[in-house]
């Protein structure tokens, strides 16, 4: 009866494959940058001769990074990779792996395999976060006045990065959040309470592997600000209360210089304006002859002695 039903070649494979691939179970393991990490396989006690694999998964190819058979007798171990370098270390005993000072650009799969008598094979997906940086409160309010009510608008922010979230605490109680895939602009987060005054805030900003927290501060935050823009218009109030009597001085000196220059020019103005005209006075000589000239004409004589006299007008 059964003979009569036949199942065909291909279904069989396709069959064995997906069981093949149903024991792959992908383990998941999510490290923090420049730590030692250890993959670890689970096994307790390797076949002495069995062949270990090791391949890392870079752009849908895998490479083969560690490859440790049994040789005569002798456990021979290669270590193939630029990558990696010097950062590999394999246990024999249970084909776990251990990288040192691990890196982002490290994510990715990884692929075991032990070969005895049959093919065992088991998959690690890393992820490698950057430690998250501490977040940074300020007060985003145009206008700050010692009141905290009118002037106090906190704002959280952070750099952003591969899974980061910005988170908002009141108490314990988480009251708002933000996260971006974008990891080129950082994350802003603002606290929408009327008065912040009643409870205890704070910031924190994590990632998968690491997390930091800052505790808002009322009075450094908001207060603070405040009081810097008093102190501020004090000090430009104090500039101007020693400019003002210095600057009227100096005007005044100025006015004073001019005074005396415009007086001056005044003074060598008239000096200039003093004028000479010629007064011929004759002497006339009744007894003195006329001198006759060689056409024996008489000429009369005209000289005569010349006086100056000053005329002021």
């Amino acid at each position: 009866m059964f003979s009569e039903y036949r199942i065909h070649p291909a279904l069989l494979l396709l069959l064995y494959c997906l069981l093949c691939s149903a024991g792959e179970e992908v383990v998941r393991l999510q490290e923090l940058e420049g730590n030692t990490v250890t993959i670890h396989t689970g096994l307790t006690a390797v076949q002495s001769d069995a062949h270990i694999l090791w391949f890392y998964r870079s752009e849908s190819v895998d490479i083969k990074i560690v490859i440790s058979l049994i040789i005569r007798g002798e456990i021979i171990t290669d270590y193939d990779s630029e990558r990696f370098r010097d950062r590999l270390q394999l246990n024999r005993t249970s084909g776990s792996l251990t990288i040192r000072n691990i890196s982002r650009e490290d994510s990715g799969v990884y692929k075991l395999e032990i070969i005895t008598g049959h093919q065992s094979v088991w998959s690690f997906s890393v992820d490698v976060y950057a430690p998250v940086s501490k977040p940074v409160i300020r007060n985003q309010a145009e206008k700050r006045s010692v009141s905290l009510r009118e002037s106090c608008s906190p704002l959280c922010s952070v750099e952003n990065g591969k899974d980061v979230s910005l988170s908002w605490y009141e108490e314990k109680e988480r009251i708002s959040s933000i996260s971006s895939s974008d990891s080129s602009e950082h994350l802003y987060l603002p606290l929408n309470k009327t008065n912040p005054n009643n409870s205890t805030y704070t910031c924190v900003a994590a990632n998968p592997v690491s997390n930091q927290t800052t505790q808002l501060n009322i009075t450094n935050i908001c207060c603070k600000a405040a009081s810097g823009q008093n102190v501020k218009r004090d000090r430009f109030t104090l500039l101007a209360a020693v400019l003002t009597p210095v600057g009227l001085l100096v005007v005044l000196s100025l006015l004073f210089v001019w005074f005396c220059k415009k007086k001056k020019r005044k003074q060598d103005s008239e000096d200039a304006e003093l004028n000479y005209t010629e007064v011929k006075t004759l002497t006339r000589n009744s007894r003195a002859a006329p001198e006759i000239n060689r056409a024996g004409v008489a000429e009369e004589d005209h000289s005569g002695s010349v006086d100056y006299s000053e005329i002021r007008h």
